[in-house]
């Protein structure tokens, strides 16, 4: 025992400062371990500081002192990965403009803990968030240090594009607004400065390093490609001799070329493809994150107002909602790897398990979608030696569901237990 301690045991008559946690043994009723593989009966899953210690066949009698999970009547799996979330929204359109100009940036960093806490609740204890003013970099960092609840975070710090591109804000606002506002530090326009501003992005923090080489939904700027060679592999060369992997937001396809010539580890959204896009991300091993939920948040939006967006916006929208699942019904079958991503924050965050259904019906069997969740999300991420299954000595990331997702994905849904790095996380009462 330290002095410290020995003194804080004398100061407060007990060895509280020595006290090491108690095991838990969760007993399981099923066990899905590793999706794609044999599902298991009866099981005891250990977790003691934060992680899995064993994971034992039939229910195993605690030892003296640990804790009881009881989940004989569940599921239990690996918690869920949202690889494509913005957590620092849950606005869009016109109203996500005002909330820019009229909310302090304060206000801005709690939005995001609110809508991780939301996130965790749902069963998705990790998620990769790809891109925002800096808000989630503070988030993660909060999460880490034990100051407030949520997910593990893998953050790209802001996303970069080329001035005028899908992640130039600027285009929204006037010319007397924009003289006010200092440069943006996520915009380049040639290879050096590309390389510059990825160098940026890790300096602040940036596990990941996200671009776009065409415009945007949401931003109006359409499909065109805006962004030439050069600049795309600067992005892509620096990234990865800095240790990043690197996510590229494309919806056309001469877009999603360019970035797959250039080396991207993953596609997002990938809403336009042909046969020598599903070859090259087939050849390359590139990752597609479908992100269908998009269309969940714009319906709902229009429901509620339908000048919720801008005309120009509106349109590129209308399109989205069109094409929606097409590309995935061509990637899925010719083999490309898929991994979750919701890109919540356009949808709804702690909704996230909507985007399962979307993937079964364009295609994807219940397991592989979970797979897409887990497994495959877990290696995208550069974590799978950490989560995406429950065995021994990964973090113990643990959610448990009624029912059997890999006959219907509905169940996940609706999650009834959360444990995120071995802390269970308390879940809202059901009405």
């Amino acid at each position: 025992m330290t002095r410290t301690a020995s003194l804080f045991a004398a100061v407060f008559g007990c060895a509280a400062a020595t006290a090491v946690a108690a095991p838990t043994y969760i007993h399981a009723g099923k066990l899905i371990a590793v999706p794609g593989q044999a599902v298991r009966g009866p099981s005891t899953i250990i977790v003691d500081s934060g992680r899995i210690v064993a994971v034992r066949d039939g229910h195993v009698a605690p030892e003296p002192g640990a804790s009881l999970v009881d989940l004989k009547d569940k599921t239990v799996l690996p918690g869920l990965i949202d690889s494509h979330v913005h957590l620092a929204s849950d606005r869009g359109g016109e109203a996500n403009l005002l909330s820019m100009m009229r909310e302090e940036p304060q206000m801005n960093a709690l939005e995001a803990q609110w809508n991780g806490i939301k996130t965790l609740r749902a069963g998705f204890t990790t998620v990769r968030n790809l891109g925002d003013e800096g808000a989630t970099l503070a988030l993660r960092e909060a999460i880490k240090r034990g100051w407030v609840q949520g997910p593990r975070i893998v953050d790209a710090a802001s996303s970069i594009s080329t001035t005028g591109g899908h992640m130039d804000g600027r285009g929204s606002l006037n010319d007397d607004l924009i003289a006010h506002l200092p440069a943006p530090e996520n915009l380049c326009d040639s290879a050096e400065s590309c390389r510059r501003t990825v160098r940026r992005q890790i300096d602040r923090g940036a596990d990941v390093i996200k671009f776009a080489t065409t415009g945007g939904v949401n931003s109006g700027t359409g499909l065109a490609t805006r962004m030439v060679e050069e600049e795309a592999r600067a992005l892509v060369q620096t990234a990865h001799a800095y240790g990043r992997k690197v996510a590229v937001h494309a919806h056309g396809a001469d877009g999603i070329k360019l970035a797959l010539r250039a080396g991207a580890d993953s596609i997002e959204h990938g809403t336009v493809m042909d046969d020598e896009i599903l070859r090259l991300m087939k050849q390359g091993g590139t990752y597609y994150v479908p992100t269908l939920s998009t269309v969940n948040g714009y319906l709902e939006r229009l429901g509620k107002d339908p000048n919720a967006y801008a005309p120009d916006v509106k349109k590129q929208i209308d399109w989205r909602i069109g094409i929606t699942g097409q590309s995935l019904a061509k990637a899925y079958p010719a083999g490309v790897k898929i991994a979750f991503g919701t890109d919540a924050g356009v949808s709804k965050h702690g909704r996230n398990a909507d985007e399962f259904e979307l993937l079964v019906k364009y295609g994807m069997p219940p397991v592989e979608a979970l797979k897409a969740a887990t497994v495959n999300a877990a290696d995208l991420l550069g974590l799978a030696s950490e989560i995406g299954t429950v065995e021994a000595g990964k973090s113990a990331d643990i959610i448990a569901v009624a029912g059997d997702p890999l006959t219907d994905v509905r169940t996940l849904k609706t999650v009834d237990f959360v444990m995120a790095r071995g802390e269970v996380i308390t879940l809202p009462q059901k009405r």
